[in-house]
């Protein structure tokens, strides 16, 4: 018998599923075990976005804990899922389709210099780990697509599993042979639709309910596979409530929506490559708020702001925040609400709820970064500014 869900109740339970509602998770270990995959970027405006995932669930604990709980060299390992991604070290197995896809291939954005792979695993046997700073240099030039030999070589090592990334100082991967990383356990050879099914029951642990698109996106599986695979699962077939397609739901996550109704959800501020929000689509059939993220977009085209982040708060999306810090001299800095976009009730005016979880998120935000005040620019529509300057006071 397939269940009926409304889709109020597939929102809280894809709150409940990412960590965002309930109990707060006491690590950062246990979050990355929760999440499955916590996706890496470049852009840091108030913090890195894996760092902000780890913030959105458990407040503001510091920066330092967080990047030793995903750095620890025995936990985790970075690898191709949703983009590139830190994963638990015991998903390891599961992508060995990938690994053997990108053996297969032979190439990465640049031809692959045989010798310059035996090269580099000559030395990460005798030398141990090393950094693209140790075997060079990642560049020949300053064109950023212009790699060095050597740093082509040991990125087709990660793609197909030879070498493995699971700890980093600073910013720069620390690169080491999978042999010597990886427990014993760990390392064989997952066969395609071992690696497919497992992939598809995280995905939809992940999610907690979602279409098969949904389900998909997690790892980035082709929908066709995950269709194939979703039979030989835990994962229940449900009807969500103007959903156009079916759906699939975690056990665990239809048993807690029957007995945990009161929970409460996090208030704060959403990084837009969070693994609840980075799929679009989903996001807006969830919370009904369409996002993109405007860094790519030319300044002036801008509507949300560079990296604006989703207000979440009592299990809506209440508004977008484009923060940045600014330093005021001698160690003090403030944060900047350099845009702030309100959403509107279905009376197109704004929640007096939307402004106060807007200004908390705000607050903790601030103290979290070292902020000793907060600075509001442009807010929309206008008339809420003073509002939430008020607010912000309370």
């Amino acid at each position: 018998m397939i269940d009926e869900i409304s889709a109020d109740e597939a929102r809280r339970i894809a709150l409940w599923s990412q960590g965002l509602l309930g109990p707060r998770l006491p690590d950062v270990g246990t979050m990355l075990e929760h999440l499955g995959a916590v996706q890496l970027d470049t852009i840091s405006v108030l913090a890195r976005s894996h760092e902000l995932v780890a913030y959105a669930r458990m407040g503001a604990i510091p920066r330092k804990t967080i990047e030793q709980a995903y750095w620890s060299g025995s936990t985790a390992f970075e690898y191709w899922s949703h983009a590139a991604c830190i994963l638990p070290i015991n998903e390891w197995p599961w992508f060995a389709f990938r690994r053997r896809h990108y053996e297969k291939r032979g190439v990465r954005w640049h031809d692959v210099s045989r010798k310059q792979l035996d090269v580099i695993v000559k030395r990460l046997r005798t030398e141990g780990p090393l950094t693209t700073r140790d075997i060079g240099g990642a560049k020949t030039s300053s064109d950023w697509w212009d790699w060095s030999e050597s740093k082509v070589a040991i990125e087709f090592l990660l793609d197909t599993g030879v070498v493995v990334c699971a700890r980093r100082e600073g910013w720069r991967r620390v690169y080491d042979l999978a042999e010597d990383v990886v427990p014993k356990s760990l390392l064989y050879d997952a066969s395609e639709d071992e690696c497919l099914r497992r992939l598809t029951e995280l995905g939809g642990h992940s999610v907690g309910v979602g279409t098969l698109g949904d389900i998909a996106d997690i790892h980035r599986l082709k929908v066709g596979d995950v269709r194939a695979h979703i039979a030989d699962t835990d994962l229940v077939e449900v009807n969500v409530t103007g959903w156009s397609e079916p759906a699939w739901a975690s056990p665990e996550a239809l048993e807690w929506l029957s007995t945990s109704s009161r929970a409460k959800s996090r208030t704060t501020l959403l990084s837009p490559f969070d693994s609840l929000i980075w799929h679009r689509g989903r996001m807006e059939r969830l919370f009904g708020m369409f996002h993109r993220i405007e860094a790519y977009t030319p300044a002036a085209k801008r509507v949300h702001g560079y990296f604006a982040m989703p207000v979440l708060h009592g299990g809506q999306l209440v508004s977008r925040v484009d923060p940045a810090r600014e330093n005021l001299g001698k160690g003090r800095q403030s944060l900047v609400a350099k845009t702030v976009t309100m959403e509107l009730d279905a009376r197109g005016t704004v929640p007096a709820a939307a402004i106060e979880g807007t200004a908390r998120a705000l607050r903790e935000a601030a103290t979290w970064v070292g902020a000793e005040r907060i600075d509001i620019e442009t807010v929309r529509p206008a008339s809420a500014k003073a509002p939430l300057r008020a607010s912000l006071r309370g």
